[in-house]
């Protein structure tokens, strides 16, 4: 029998250059552990990196003891995907394959194992609540297959620092997103970090 699975998503907390939280992302990461103290949170799947685990160790300070904590190579710092310029649209194309090509080359295998261990429904009989804190781009992968979006998707979609995510699978039914970069546990000062300003809105 399978049931529904909750995921609720986030990318890790302002970080420096080296990769370690700032004290802004700290901040972030505990306040979105409060946000998430109602909710009966089955389990915590994190990247393999510090900004991420340290992330995970934070907002899970703020929860009751006792829940799981598991690091997934699948729940890291990848590319899921490099397009071929034909499948772009073809006035910003050209933008969105340069910046693909920025980095490492992609790792499909790693992207549908992601695919396969944080999304869709799960075996039992009780909804499954599970938080998953990635990276930006695992993100925009995840909510794009949510949608059943073209694979180039991801490029085009930007997660804050502690933004929450909450996608619904149900057995039988499609994935459902019920909210996307919700920030309105962060106070004014934390919010829309890891955007560009012109992408800030009030």
């Amino acid at each position: 029998m399978l049931t529904t699975r909750y995921l609720f998503l986030t990318r890790h907390g302002e970080a420096t250059p080296d990769g370690r939280l700032t004290e802004a992302g700290q901040r972030q990461a505990v306040l979105l552990g409060r946000r998430l103290r109602d909710v009966p949170v089955t389990a915590i799947h994190h990247g393999p990196l510090p900004v991420a685990a340290h992330s995970a160790e934070l907002v899970a300070a703020q929860l009751p003891a006792g829940i799981p904590r598991y690091a997934d190579k699948a729940a890291g710092d990848f590319v899921p995907y490099t397009p071929r310029r034909e499948e772009l649209p073809e006035t910003s194309g050209d933008l969105l394959l340069a910046f693909a090509r920025q980095f490492p080359p992609a790792d499909e295998e790693l992207a549908a194992e992601a695919e396969r261990l944080f999304t869709g429904p799960v075996p039992g009989t009780a909804p499954r609540y599970e938080v998953l804190v990635t990276h930006n781009f695992l993100l925009g992968w995840l909510v794009g297959a949510s949608q059943d979006a073209p694979p180039w998707r991801w490029l085009a979609l930007t997660h804050a620092h502690a933004g929450l995510t909450v996608i619904r699978y149900s057995p039988g039914r499609p994935a459902a997103l019920l909210t996307y970069n919700d920030l309105s546990h962060l106070p004014a000062g934390l919010r829309w970090t890891g955007f560009p300003p012109d992408f800030y809105v009030p």
